[in-house]
This record gives structure tokens, sequence and C-alpha cells, in this order.
């Protein structure tokens, strides 16, 4: 009987792990706005959404910095970064600057003041995946 107990106490643990982390991205899904979402999963770019996270996920986790600058000049590309902070309950804003002759769009992602800085286990695009291969 013991042997089961214990079994079943690493079965609950575990599975709870897995409930945090699903509560977790879900939550996360939820702060992208409902127009990003619905662009996001009709034009999934795995690619693309990947290269974003990986940034981000740097900057969070790694940055001293306060800000974080990129040029994404493709207006669609720029929704679906802005998906991607909003998931990771980042601020983001794009501006157009001139450089020289040419505007160019910049958008700078900076930290919450008062938001947690605590990352999901599953990103947006292993979430998205999962999603699509109905996994979720």
């Amino acid at each position: 009987a013991t042997i089961m107990d214990a079994l079943e106490g690493k079965t609950s643990k575990r599975k709870s792990c897995v409930d945090n982390d699903k509560v977790a991205v879900l939550t996360a899904w939820h702060r992208v706005d409902c127009r990003t979402r619905d662009a996001i999963r009709r034009n999934f770019l795995p690619e693309l959404v990947n290269n974003y996270e990986q940034c981000v996920r740097a900057f969070v986790k790694e940055s001293d910095r306060d800000v974080l600058v990129l040029r994404v000049q493709d207006p669609f590309q720029r929704l679906l970064l802005h998906g991607v902070c909003e998931f990771y309950n980042l601020i983001s804003v794009t501006t157009s600057e001139t450089e020289g002759s040419k505007a160019v769009k910049m958008t700078r992602i900076t930290k919450k003041k008062a938001g947690s800085t605590d990352l999901p286990n599953i990103t947006l695009c292993d979430f998205l995946k999962m999603a699509k291969e109905g996994s979720w």
C-alpha cells in the first residue's frame, strides 16, 4: 500500500505542475488582444514567432536593460511582435523615426514596473503548435 501511495503522490505532484503550466500559458494567451490572437491563429508563422520569443525571453530573463528596441517594418510582423509582448506581459510601443530621408518603425519593449517577470514554461509557439494539433 505504501508503494501505491508514493506513486499516487508523485503522479499528483506531476499533474499539479502540468496544471500550473496550463494555467500560466492560458493566462498569458488571454492577455493577448483578441484580434491579435485571431491573426496569430489564422496566419501562424512559427519561425517568426519563435524568433521574437527568443529575443523577448532573453530580454526578460537575462537583460539588465530597461528597453529592448526592435526594427520591424512589416505591419503584420509588428502585430505578431506586439502579441508576443502581450503574452509575456510586456509593454510594446511602435513609433516612426526618421533616419536620413527614410521613415523607420521602431518597437520599444519595456518591462512592466509592478508586473511579474515569471515566464511561462510553455512558450507561445509550443502552445500554438499543441492547440493546432489538438493536443491541448
